[in-house]
């Protein structure tokens, strides 16, 4: 299989830079001369690089778990008796799992918008104060009405955050450099997951301390550590990096360069009229949300449901709650192999393949519960689970890797992250009760959005392996008689920008 490859700008003997315009891994080279500059020190990079992984990734990377936490923990909260005390019945539960999703996939664009134009230390720490107060509130709400209203402002203060932080990851970085750093913010999410379990079976044990039931301690200690965390957060989140205050000047203008020569001319800094039609009628944008759709449905499945899942094993709720952790665990190791391996490489679609094939074994052997042993469906959840995590965040940086400039990267993010999270509200819907404990449904048709996830992935590497031949061929360079303006701010449309796959 052909392994494209990042173009970098070929620095000649006489320090006079070169801009390579091809469009995949061979091809025709359109050379650009430009005024003579230093050649890049490679070990202020490396120190660069280190500086800014010190401040990039840790503080949004434990934000990140506390927002996933927050959004995961009513799975933990149902088995210390949340249905019972709150009189829900039937499907009750999987609707305050889906009115989450309502605000949070409309506000996910306007939100990406909106960041753009403050200072994201500002945006993201009091979004999180303001879901952290309603965490609280899901634990001090005395009737199921008051859940489901808790659950749509939590989705809508939500919104803004996950596309936000990968929005401002993906700016500090070149393509093939992203991948790494984000699973390590997205592994947040994964280990959310192990330490909710671990968490929900300390603070159940706090139950009859102040009349309140062990699940309402759930949300009201998971809710305050949130909003401390918000607070301290505003201090510690870094802004855009034309404005960062951790970098000096010289490391400013070095990191903007790099930046600069990734992305050759694939500029989209203006949202004029002309950028939002090339913006949201991108084609390999609907195409990743396909992708995520597909896997994030497993993602949410497997968060709201595997205590259930594992308690319906014959093991208690406590025993569930913490034979729930190393699954997690696993995942979050295999997770960050994967994105060593497909950044060393500079490939994604095989990886996101791997990944299908994986959580699909896992699928078929749950479908068949029925004539396997216990131990056998438990592994089948690590194999869901691991499988969903390879490919999961390959599809939010594939996708973000060949998107050109500020606004379509923006965009790109809140459309992938926040109509994909549609595959949530299917979660939300497929475990019916009646089903239980086997979930003939729920497996199925995880399985079969896996697969839409694949072909979508199959579709988008055809597409632009396609474009790419069609830029080195000069079939696009007719964009280039465009006027100045619209040139100048063409993002990934430009004929230089070459995808990668």
């Amino acid at each position: 299989m052909e392994i494209s490859m990042y173009e970098k700008p070929i620095v000649s003997d006489d320090s006079t830079v070169s801009v390579s315009a091809r469009g995949g891994s061979a091809g025709r080279d359109t050379i650009q001369h430009v005024e003579p500059i230093e050649p890049i020190d490679r070990a202020a990079e490396k120190r660069l690089l280190r500086k800014c992984d010190l401040h990039v990734i840790p503080v949004v990377t434990l934000l990140y778990s506390l927002a996933f936490l927050d959004r995961i923990n009513i799975g933990n909260a149902r088995l210390q008796g949340l249905e019972k005390d709150l009189h829900m019945k039937g499907q009750d539960y999987n609707i305050a799992l889906m009115v989450f999703f309502i605000p949070y996939i409309l506000f996910e664009v306007p939100s990406n918008i909106f960041i753009r134009k403050i200072a994201p230390s500002t945006w993201l720490s009091s979004i999180m104060v303001l879901w952290g107060i309603v965490t609280v509130c899901m634990g001090t709400t005395k009737s199921y009405a008051g859940l489901v209203v808790c659950r749509f402002f939590l989705g809508l203060f939500e919104a803004g955050f996950f596309p936000g932080c990968m929005y401002l990851i993906s700016m500090y970085y070149l393509r093939h450099e992203l991948q790494w750093r984000f699973s390590l913010f997205f592994c947040s999410a994964i280990l959310a997951g192990a330490w909710s379990g671990l968490l929900a079976y300390a603070l159940a044990n706090m139950a009859g301390i102040g009349g309140y039931d062990g699940w309402r301690w759930i949300f009201i200690i998971e809710g305050l550590i949130t909003v401390v965390f918000a607070i301290a957060s505003w201090f510690f989140i870094i802004d855009w990096p034309e404005t960062s205050k951790f970098l000096t000047v010289e490391e400013r203008q070095l990191l903007l360069r790099r930046l600069s020569d990734d992305a050759a001319e694939a500029k989209m800094d203006r949202l004029d009229s002309k950028a939002k039609r090339r913006a949201f009628g991108d084609w390999k944008i609907y195409v990743g949300i396909v992708m995520y759709l597909g896997v994030v449905n497993t993602g949410y499945s497997t968060s709201f449901f595997i205590p259930t899942i594992l308690n319906e094993l014959g093991w208690t709720a406590m025993h569930a709650q913490v034979m729930s952790i190393p699954i997690y665990i696993v995942a979050a190791i295999i997770c960050l192999i994967t994105a060593l391996l497909t950044d060393r490489l500079r490939h994604r679609y095989a990886f996101t393949m791997v990944g299908i094939a994986v959580a699909s074994i896992g699928y078929i052997i749950l479908l068949a519960q029925g004539s396997v042993s216990v131990r056998s469906r438990y592994v089948a959840v690590y194999l869901v689970v691991a499988g969903c995590y390879i490919t999961q965040p390959i599809t939010l940086v594939w996708l973000s890797n060949n998107m050109g400039g500020h606004y379509k990267r923006s965009i790109n993010a809140a459309m992938q992250i926040g109509f994909g999270n549609c595959g949530g509200i299917v979660a939300s819907n497929i475990y019916i009760t009646s089903q239980k404990p086997k979930y003939p449904v729920g497996y199925g048709v995880s399985l079969g959005l896996l697969w839409m996830c694949g072909i979508a992935c199959t579709v988008l590497f055809v597409g632009l392996r396609t474009e790419n031949k069609k830029k080195d061929r000069g079939e696009r360079d007719y964009r280039l008689a465009l006027p100045k303006d619209e040139v100048e701010n063409l993002g990934d449309d430009h004929p230089s920008f070459g995808f990668t796959y």
